[in-house]
């Protein structure tokens, strides 16, 4: 197979499972006990955050151990929201394009809870105007979220200047950092924000582990009940296999971003996927062409086509892509970001998004290349597919 769905989820790489291995016999014990084998636990688990926020420049009690990305920034926008919110202060800010996990978290404060909440648009590439987010803050504004890199597009907003503003005005800033982290820089002091979410499985850890930066100093509401764990800011025993994989994966990751050969090769391959495919198909739409995103990530839609069979007829093929965010499988909705970016609801139902990922090569590229060719011309049309071979 080939895999082009690693904004979805990547593969464990072997730091990651050689970090998980030994935590994985019989003698592990619960991280929050006093025997010899609760205390193996508990220093897997030390060490791990220790390792994580020597990454981030960060301090290791700013660390909170979830269980991925969607807990992370759940965590992030109501425990945030909840515990600063008061009679003056009920307003969050955050835009139209953000993954489920936090536009749905911050739709449910206002909807259940009172909140007041603004949903910024985007211009055509998928990119917030700085000078509408600074007035679309309010005196009572609490706390803005805004992603890092898009999981769909890849676009990657100015969140320097972002937090920049909301810190002048004493606004907390929170964002997910989900897809962006082991792909571009993301330290959290460096971008000036106050919260910063991270899942595991996104950088060739495990799933099942994530993490959740807060600021110190930065107080929030524990949004589960049931102990004292995390510092009593996230209650349940500590997945520490996972969390061991999760920073062996990090640490990995990490030094890929400052060496950027990845992101290099990466991005020339993803040019030359692009180039193939306005070969096979020229009316072919890149979503967010013109803007700055992450190498490996591209967004296309094949007019009079359906993405989801589209999708079936490469996976027939022996090629995994997928529609858009691997949260909305199923869904009979089309994208909310390409809706929100201007795209048509027709166009955007006949979207794919390609995502490579460190196993991807220039031999499987052509052979993707191929297989999307013989797909178009058995399904929908017959493309033109010079200098590409069935």
């Amino acid at each position: 197979m080939i895999y082009l769905d690693h904004n979805a989820t990547t593969p464990l790489c072997p730091e990651a499972r050689e970090a998980m291995l030994p935590l994985l016999g019989d003698l592990l014990g619960n991280p929050s006990g006093i025997h010899a084998s609760a205390r193996i636990a508990r220093a897997a688990v030390d060490d791990a955050r220790d390792r994580i926020a020597a990454l981030l420049g960060a301090k290791s009690h700013e660390i909170i151990f979830t269980s991925g990305g969607t807990e992370s920034c759940n965590l992030a926008i109501l425990g945030l929201a909840r515990r600063h919110r008061s009679p003056a202060k009920n307003h969050l800010v955050t835009a139209s394009t953000e993954h489920h996990a936090v536009l749905h978290a911050m739709r449910a404060l206002a909807e259940r809870e009172g909140f007041e909440l603004t949903e910024l648009p985007v211009n055509e590439q998928g990119v917030i105007d700085p000078g509408a987010f600074a007035a679309a803050l309010r005196p009572e504004t609490i706390l803005a979220s805004v992603m890092i890199a898009n999981n769909e597009t890849g676009v990657i907003q100015p969140i320097s200047e972002l937090a920049a503003i909301c810190r002048e005005r004493g606004i907390l800033f929170h964002s997910d950092a989900v897809q962006a982290f082991g792909k571009i820089p993301c330290n959290p002091r460096e971008l000036g924000v106050d919260a910063l979410s991270a899942t595991a499985h996104k950088f060739y850890g495990p799933h099942g582990a994530g993490f959740l930066w807060l600021r110190s100093g930065v107080s929030i509401e524990a949004i589960q009940h049931g102990g004292f764990h995390e510092n009593e800011r996230r209650p349940g025993t500590e997945n520490v296999p996972a969390i061991a994989g999760m920073a062996a994966a990090a640490e990995v990751a990490v030094r890929e971003v400052s060496a950027a050969e990845e992101s290099v090769r990466e991005s020339s391959l993803r040019d030359r996927l692009w180039s193939g495919i306005s070969v096979i198909d020229p009316t072919a739409v890149h979503n967010a062409a013109q803007t700055h995103a992450l190498a490996n990530t591209l967004n296309v839609s094949f007019p009079g086509c359906d993405g989801e069979t589209l999708l079936m007829g490469l996976d027939l093929e022996g090629v995994a892509a997928s529609s858009g965010s691997a949260c909305m499988v199923g869904s009979i909705q089309a994208s909310h970001v390409l809706l929100a970016m201007g795209v048509s609801e027709e166009l955007a139902r006949a979207t794919v998004r390609f995502s490579l990922g460190r196993d991807t090569t220039p031999e499987s590229i052509e052979a993707t290349l191929a297989a999307l060719s013989r797909v178009l011309e058995r399904q929908f049309r017959s493309p033109k597919a010079v200098g590409v071979k069935a």
